[in-house]
């Protein structure tokens, strides 16, 4: 099993969400305001009346073959539009209950 962290503009979210129910992956927790800035490149995500964009994220565990198809959709999502902002991070689940 692994946890797939992923961060993202707000305007991704439909397709974020869409591309969990196709790929099986049913349990997740979203934070749908959140506020940061990428390492790379795109814009901040403050909310603030200069950088007024805000992001989301969720967090979801997925058997270990889910995980590729998923990145490969958001990435597919961020070289579409790479100012938006899309990053994902996955970790290893020890064990769960």
């Amino acid at each position: 099993m692994k946890a797939v962290f992923i961060a993202y503009d707000q305007a991704h979210n439909e397709r974020i969400l869409e591309v969990l129910d196709h790929l099986n992956c049913r349990g997740f927790t979203s934070w749908s305001t959140v506020s940061g800035r990428g390492t790379r490149s795109g814009e901040p995500h403050y909310g603030t009346h200069a950088w007024p964009a805000l992001a989301s994220a969720i967090i979801t565990i997925v058997p270990d073959e889910r995980v590729e198809p998923l990145l490969a959709a958001l990435r597919a999502f961020d070289e579409e539009r790479p100012r938006l902002g899309l990053r994902a991070f996955v970790w290893n689940i020890e064990q769960s209950m």
